[in-house]
């Protein structure tokens, strides 16, 4: 085995972990996650190391994570208040302002380019309500437009917008506690 196919093989465990958060079926996952590995064994020459290897694969697999969802049709109930908690009343005043003003963040491109900054946004993504982190990969990382993800779900419009809402508004916060607040290591 190759140096290339030992580094892909080793990533399978994060790319599994993505599709399942957005197929949710395992087969389904086990698919799209095979063929994305065997589109890159197939043609390791097209990976031109201008990015690195775990962003090539992620990108390989979001297109065969949308084929998959368009492949199935899928029924899901969500129900609007299921995260259990009113996080504007938490966060907002009544007048709708912030009740805690956001930490400054100096220079978000700067923290964003950095490879930890990755790792803890993925931490906060994971511990969003399943439903919230699955419309916000679906919607940001997939690309899904807002009738896709409607059909794909069976929600409303309104609903996907405030399940939007609330994912922004948790990762928002988890990344300034996680990352903008936190002491980091260099």
């Amino acid at each position: 085995m190759s140096d290339f196919a030992r580094e892909v093989e080793s990533l399978r465990p994060q790319l599994l972990r993505f599709a399942r958060t957005q197929l949710r079926n395992e087969a389904w996952a086990e698919d799209a996650v095979s063929d994305t590995l065997l589109a890159a064994l197939e043609r390791p020459q097209a990976f031109g190391g201008l990015s690195q290897l775990k962003t090539w694969l992620i990108g390989i697999l979001k297109h065969k994570v949308v084929d998959q969802l368009r492949r199935h049709a899928r029924e899901a109930t969500v129900i609007a208040g299921e995260d259990g908690d009113d996080l504007d009343d938490l966060l907002f005043t009544q007048e709708g302002h912030w009740r805690e003003p956001p930490a400054v963040w100096a220079s978000p491109e700067a923290s964003f380019h950095e490879r930890q900054f990755f790792d803890v946004l993925q931490a906060c993504i994971d511990h969003l309500p399943p439903v919230q982190g699955r419309v916000f990969m679906m919607r940001e990382w997939l690309g899904l437009d807002t009738e896709e993800i409607c059909k794909e779900l069976s929600i409303s419009a309104t609903n996907l917008w405030v399940l939007l809402h609330r994912a922004r508004l948790r990762l928002r916060e988890c990344l300034d506690l996680r990352w903008f607040q936190a002491p980091r290591t260099a």
